[in-house]
């Protein structure tokens, strides 16, 4: 038997809460931790207000639940410390730096890209129920919201740690020494967007029989006459 949409959350609920609070125990650096988790709060506390008049679908949910975990392992250790080193070394006997030739931490990276990844289709699910969007404009918008949510939250990083600066700054800003560091993760979150609309967009492809004619008609002009001045003078002239 199938398990139903509210018990399958449910699940997903606790298996969060259950790696929120191994986190939150001794994390690396407790200042950050908070700080990192300040968004997850509200975040979390949205979904669960939401649940009712708009629950996502399971896809969504469970893309949102892994996202959450691999930031959840970054509050703890802090991004720039996150020991994937040590943990590749133990499965692996190889270092996965010496591999790739990477010379710093790139944890912070796997987390830029996850978030275009991971929450560009509960975005685009969004977007088509509440906005009716269709064809180009439901890849598009979702890869739009997520490049701008990224510039945001680079510029939400650079305020928080202008604010709290020294070593708790520095720690949540993670540069680590990368003049380019929030050029990159803006690059990243946008290319794992990208590359769920990719996907979406091959999947509806091969499934959808109207795909072609529906993406042409989100490219047809609706209005054919111009806005602007145009608008605003037929608005006064209802008046």
């Amino acid at each position: 038997m199938s398990i139903s949409h509210r018990k399958y959350l449910l699940i997903l609920a606790m298996l969060f809460a259950g790696v929120w609070v191994a986190l939150a125990v001794s994390p690396l650096y407790r200042e950050d931790w908070m700080l990192e988790n300040f968004l997850v709060v509200a975040f979390v506390g949205a979904l669960a207000a939401s649940y009712r008049r708009f629950p996502l679908s399971r896809v969504s949910y469970t893309l949102i639940f892994l996202f959450l975990c691999l930031h959840e392992v970054g509050a703890h250790y802090t991004y720039s410390r996150v020991p994937y080193e040590e943990w590749t070394q133990a499965l692996f006997g190889r270092s996965l730096n010496e591999v790739m030739g990477w010379e710093r931490n790139h944890y912070d990276r796997l987390i830029h890209f996850s978030y275009g990844l991971l929450l560009a289709y509960p975005i685009r699910e969004m977007f088509l129920r509440v906005a009716n969007v269709q064809g180009f404009w439901g890849y598009f918008l979702p890869l739009d919201v997520t490049m701008s949510t990224s510039m945001i939250f680079e510029l939400f990083e650079w305020g928080a740690a202008a604010l709290f600066g020294g070593e708790l700054g520095m720690a949540y800003l993670g540069t680590q020494g990368d003049v380019w560091d929030a050029h990159k993760d803006m690059a990243l979150a946008s290319l794992g967007a990208l590359t769920a609309m990719g996907v979406v967009a091959a999947i509806n492809l091969s499934l959808q029989r109207d795909f072609a004619r529906e993406w042409a008609d989100s490219l047809t002009v609706k209005q054919a006459e111009p806005l602007g001045e145009t608008a605003i003078a037929r608005m006064l002239e209802r008046r």
